[in-house]
């Protein structure tokens, strides 16, 4: 007779809208008249109903809809964050209907014998989800896009902005390029990127606000305003790993992360506090209204920290976050968010590294106590979205964004100037205004399901720039200054047809961007001018899968990116390339079973122009077209349900310069990138990930294989544990081992002290030892 109770009401499965109470006492009536051996009739009666909900690509789905009616009535359920269901219903005939947003409807029927446990149901999306939240499971994997979700920023601590980067992988090599505040250096596919925006360019956007500054004080591409980014907030992250998509443009070439923020937070007031190593100390306060109508949330992150360096870093960070969306009606939607952020910081310089070697310099030294910089910057955007019956849906967004930037540096210490030394200050003071358009299209075409994209965007800078020699951080002087005012339009189209009962997908896409760059120069006024450029860039995917019981599918991936020049040089050598190309082919398996997944794949990157920065003079130095070839692999393992593994290596075999005899290799990035995560998912109240990322050495010079930079292998782990329904205790160790490595290392000439001679070392960045950072997170009021 327990059997039969536990059954009828396991996880209230049986339990309908109805009147609960009067059911209940219903079924206790019935089991009071129940013997034992007819209690096992009963159960003779029933069934359970479950399996898993997936894409075409064996993608888990969650939040999907089952209705199930019966002779007997209707149940209904909901996939789980594993894409899985489960409920107990009458041994007859029954109708399972399965349906979501964006999703196809479907039916399936199942007779009385029919098997009905561990069924895979698969669903086709009529345009894919906008916001697509993924779980700590083992998902499909794709040789051209990768996924973060926001399991990874929940419970891992963070305190320097630098630290955001290194949970992205995908073969990103993401180092401090001065030992704290300054933006992270890129690299990847066996280019260095500097600070985003050469060599290809990584293109990063928050919500598609684009973070590279084009003409930046410091460097083409700048993603210093990753800085204003607040680790707790991230819904997911999207990594396209080339120029694939036609949305994308300037910056593109080499990938694109988008980074996408929660609309609301789960409680109604959140709160963190941590504190660790190097006087290091964080809070994160959150308050996010309940209401029917409206999702939003303001937040404010503040974080300070001194590092492990002999002159203190000084890293004082202060964001504040918001966002309010307004549910206008079932198909329309108004959001606003805005974000303000503030930085200030010292940092150690990049260190002649021979000098440490020799005892002469400590690794966490110094030369200038007066390198670092400050930040400011504020963006307002607005989001209107338009969702149609048919699954047609229309995006419009805008933004207005204001910044703030002053670098002080001193890279070549007294190569120059002996007397007064290298320092210099680099200025930009920048205003941003953006709109971004995009209707999708689901609709069948002969028949088949096919989806039309459509876009544009505009993008316009207007900058003041100047480059000054300083002394103890002011100034003394002024090489170049000029404003700048650069536009960027676009439209593209992209077109996608499914075929053979959905197992051959096509895509195809086109993309059309115009420049237009205005600079006054105010030192030399002869340097000043207005200069165009266009480019069109195709887009081209097929992927199949040979069978439906097979599970692999096949990829061929091609795009073109662009990377823009800065402005200055555009306008001073104006028969110089405006724009380079970066033509990106891409081949690859995926494979997905139950628990595992995994992909390869072969790609060839041809580069128009390298654009080389020249180590902080504001310049940019053409080498010609380069080539760079490689593979990689990535996986991911179901190991429980509570535990995953996956990782990833991307090896470039070759990256040279085309048509130079000997040859000359590109250089400053390294071949191998690996990273891989052990994840623990709500064990027991435990959650967390151990990280490993890996880098090999890679060479420094183009025509001397021997002057290299180092490798490294480093450790981190992150750890939460809920002690309370509201309240969660966190851990995080940085460098577990303690590895004594270098995060970015460069080689130039340079002069320690006056009268020294000049010497051709190699400069670096030392990467932070162990460091353990712990905190209590607050979560009071859930929704």
């Amino acid at each position: 007779m327990l059997r039969v109770f536990v059954l009828l009401f396991e996880r209230k499965e049986l339990l309908r809208h109805g009147d609960r109470m009067k059911e209940f006492a219903v079924l206790l009536a019935l089991l009071g008249t129940v013997t034992p051996r007819q209690a096992y009739s009963w159960v003779d009666l029933m069934r359970r109903l479950s399996g898993v909900i997936v894409t075409e690509k064996n993608q888990t789905v969650s939040g999907v809809a089952l209705s199930i009616r019966c002779a007997s009535g209707e149940l209904r359920a909901t996939s789980d964050a594993a894409g899985r269901f489960s409920l107990m219903v009458w041994r007859e005939s029954l109708t399972l209907r399965i349906e979501g947003k964006n999703i196809e409807p479907l039916e399936r029927h199942l007779s009385p014998d029919e098997k009905s446990e561990g069924l895979e149901i698969q669903v086709r999306f009529t345009i894919p989800p906008v916001h697509n939240t993924v779980v700590i499971v083992a998902s499909a994997l794709d040789p051209g896009i990768d996924r973060r979700n926001s399991a990874v920023y929940r419970d891992t601590l963070f305190s320097r902005d630098d630290q955001v980067f290194h949970t992205l992988d995908a073969g990103i090599d993401a180092g401090q390029h001065e030992g704290g505040g300054k933006s992270v250096e890129i690299r990847r596919f066996g280019f260095n990127l500097d600070h985003g925006g050469v060599g290809g360019g990584l293109k990063v956007l928050v919500d598609d606000v684009q973070q590279n500054q084009g003409t930046q004080g410091h460097g083409q591409g700048y993603l210093g305003q990753l800085k204003s980014l607040t680790p707790e907030l991230v819904q997911d992250v999207e990594i396209l790993n080339g120029p694939f998509s036609a949305e994308y443009g300037d910056f593109s070439g080499l990938g694109v992360v988008h980074v996408r923020l929660k609309e609301s937070l789960s409680d109604k007031l959140m709160a963190r506090i941590q504190a660790g190593s190097f006087d290091s100390y964080r809070t994160f306060l959150a308050y996010s209204p309940d209401s029917k109508k409206t999702d939003s949330f303001i937040a404010y992150e503040g974080s300070r920290t001194d590092g492990p360096f002999r002159n203190p870093l000084r890293y004082a960070r202060d964001n504040i976050t918001g966002n309010a969306t307004l549910r206008l009606n079932s198909s329309q939607s108004l959001s606003f968010k805005l974000n303000l952020g503030r930085n200030n910081f010292f940092s150690s310089g990049q260190l002649p590294l021979d000098e440490v070697a020799a005892g002469r310099l400590d690794r966490f030294g110094f030369i200038d106590p007066n390198d670092g910089g400050r930040t400011r910057g504020g963006v307002l955007g607005v989001y209107y979205r338009l969702e149609g019956k048919s699954g047609d849906m229309l995006k419009v967004d805008g933004f207005l964004a204001r910044s703030l930037f002053d670098l002080y540096s001193n890279f070549t210490f007294f190569l120059n100037d002996e007397v007064h030394g290298d320092a210099f200050q680099q200025h930009d003071s920048r205003l941003q205004q953006g709109v971004n358009a995009q209707y999708l299209h689901p609709f069948k075409l002969f028949g088949r399901r096919a989806l039309f994209v459509a876009g544009d965007n505009f993008h316009a800078n207007q900058i003041n720039l100047g480059l000054y020699p300083q002394t103890a951080r002011s100034p003394t002087g002024v090489t170049t200054r000029s404003n700048a005012h650069v536009t960027n339009a676009a439209g593209y189209v992209q077109q996608g047809l499914d075929l053979v009962q959905g197992r051959l997908h096509l895509e195809a896409g086109l993309r059309y961007d115009y420049f237009r760059f205005d600079v006054r120069d105010i030192v030399r006024p002869e340097l000043s001018g207005t200069q165009g450029a266009s480019s069109f860039q195709p887009k081209a995917a097929v992927a199949f899968t040979p069978a439906r019981r097979i599970p692999i599918t096949l990829h061929l991936n091609y795009g073109r990116g662009i990377s823009s020049q800065d402005a200055r040089g555009v306008v001073q050598r104006p028969m110089s390339p405006r724009i380079s190309t970066t033509d990106f082919y891409q081949i690859g398996a995926s494979h997905h079973l139950r628990r595992v997944s995994f992909s390869t794949d072969f790609f060839l990157i041809d580069r128009s122009h390298e654009q080389v920065y020249v180590p902080d003079d504001g310049s940019i130095e053409l080498k010609g077209p380069g080539r760079a070839y490689g593979y990689e692999v990535k996986t991911s393992l179901q190991v429980g349900r509570h535990l995953s593994l996956d990782g990833g290596l991307t090896k470039v075999t070759n990256a040279f310069y085309r048509g130079t005899v000997p040859r000359t290799y590109v250089d400053s990035a390294p071949h191998a990138v690996a990273n891989s995560a052990l994840n623990l998912g709500q064990w027991r109240g435990f959650s967390g990930s151990l990280r490993l990322r890996y880098i090999n050495s890679y060479r420094l010079d183009g025509e001397d294989p021997a002057i290299r930079a180092s490798g490294h292998t480093v450790i981190d782990l992150s750890l939460n544990r809920r002690i309370h329904r509201s309240v969660d205790f966190n851990l995080s160790v940085d460098n577990l081992t303690n590895r004594r490595y270098y995060e970015t290392q460069n080689y130039f000439a340079s002069r320690l002290r006056p009268g020294d001679p000049v010497i051709a070392r190699i400069h670096g960045t030392p990467g932070y030892p162990l460091g353990i950072t712990a905190g209590l997170t607050f979560r009071i009021f859930n929704k």
